[in-house]
């Protein structure tokens, strides 16, 4: 092994798996710990109370052609948009072809990652057993620790649930329904319900881009990234074109129209939830300006009774393994990490997989763990301004996006890949 380098890596989903392939090449000494009994992250679906998975529906919202990992491609029989469960399968191939399993122990997860003086990581688990290790390479995702809406929570007297806790729609039938949210999380909670419950509405607080999966035949992230190759002021003409020729005028759907660059946000991609709206199952609402009993009254003063509230209000950013003294990004409105994954202050604890992308996070965090495993085996030498470079980081999402706590972490796909590339390129 390389110099007896000792890495640890939390979190065997799907930044996690590509941390250890990329370890194993450098020969480093990689052991990956994982809670749940199989590898996979929010992709294994299960029902049990608590588990971070997607629902029993769920496709991927990126197209399989930039989904994959960056050597290892979706197989071609796949469709456009894979399910979940071959996602899953996706993942466990690349696993085994790479053979990274032996390096997984599964069931367990770590309770504490303690940082020792020498810069060293000593990692307990909830067993009770020890180890210290070199490095800490943290992928454990960012969609396991629900952001509520306290005051909904508190007042509505109906049953409530997080987006984080729904799995499938089968205890909707009948009910009287209004999911908050117009994510990707929300949207898709709304259309399912809709197909079982007696009336399903959906809260948007603010203006969202909800566009459809296909555009002139193409998945439109393939579509997108044609436009990569033109000025940015005919870009930006072009996306607005592209925008109005897909969807038309939001507000012939209820919805507010978006005042701001589609690139600004994060996008919402369904094509069912316009469909929906039309048809009459899915009814828009605006943002929620009180709740008593389960009575809902919105910013528009109309109110309305429901008999179960979904809030897909997102996630906080939660190591709970980690001393909240040394990591707290749970509020944080800035994240300055280099690269989104070199910390200024800690040069032995890495991130892999804490963004955002307009599109899938793996062929990122792929490219992440090379270059993490490449500074560990020492043939990549992080720059000396490191600070300054990640307090750029964080001003270049404050510039190009929305300031809110959904873009924190935020990044474009495509000029995020190319900077992870350049740097690989430099060692």
């Amino acid at each position: 092994m390389q110099k007896d380098i000792r890495v640890a890596v939390i979190g065997a989903g799907c930044s996690g798996l590509a941390a250890v392939k990329h370890c194993l090449d450098q020969d480093l000494a990689v052991v990956c710990y994982e809670a749940n009994a199989d590898l996979g992250g929010n992709w294994l679906y299960s029902e049990e109370p608590g588990h971070s998975s997607v629902c029993e529906t769920t496709h991927l919202i990126s197209s399989k052609s930039l989904s994959g990992y960056l050597e290892f491609p979706m197989p071609d029989h796949y469709p456009d948009y894979p399910s979940h469960d071959q996602v899953l399968a996706y993942f466990r191939s690349y696993a085994r072809h790479f053979n990274l399993r032996p390096h997984i122990r599964f069931n367990t997860r770590i309770t504490e990652a303690r940082l020792l003086p020498d810069g060293r990581w000593q990692l307990s688990t909830e067993r009770g057993d020890t180890a210290t290790y070199d490095y800490l390479l943290t992928a454990n995702g960012h969609h396991h620790a629900p952001r509520h809406p306290e005051a909904v929570r508190a007042a509505f007297t109906g049953r409530y649930l997080h987006s984080h806790e729904y799995k499938h729609n089968r205890s909707f039938t009948g009910e009287r329904v209004l999911v908050i949210g117009g994510g990707n999380s929300g949207c898709d909670c709304a259309v399912e319900i809709s197909r079982l419950a007696r009336r399903t509405d959906i809260s948007i607080r603010r203006a969202h881009y909800i566009l459809p999966k296909f555009f002139l035949g193409k998945p439109v992230d393939t579509f997108n990234r044609t436009l990569r190759y033109f000025p940015e002021f005919v870009q930006r003409g072009l996306r607005r074109l592209t925008v109005k020729a897909m969807v038309g005028n939001y507000a012939d759907y209820g919805l507010e129209s978006p005042s701001v660059p589609v690139t600004t946000t994060h996008p919402t991609l369904n094509s069912e939830l316009l469909y929906k709206i039309r048809h009459g199952r899915v009814h828009p609402r605006r943002a929620i300006a009180g709740v008593a009993g389960k009575t809902v009254t919105f910013a528009d003063g109309k109110e309305q009774e429901y008999d179960t509230i979904v809030a897909a209000t997102g996630y906080r950013i939660t190591f709970p393994f980690l001393d909240r003294a040394l990591i707290d990004y749970e509020e944080a409105e800035r994240i300055p990490l280099y690269l989104r994954m070199f910390h200024p202050e800690y040069p032995t604890l890495l991130f892999i997989g804490l963004f955002q992308p307009q599109g899938a996070i793996w062929p990122l965090s792929d490219a992440q763990s090379r270059l993490a495993a490449a500074y560990m085996a020492g043939s990549y030498t992080l720059p000396r301004d490191l600070r300054a470079r990640a307090e750029a980081d964080s001003d270049r999402i404050d510039r190009d996006f929305q300031r809110s706590k959904r873009h924190t972490i935020e990044v474009h796909y495509h000029p995020f890949l190319r900077r992870l590339q350049r740097e690989l390129d430099r060692n």
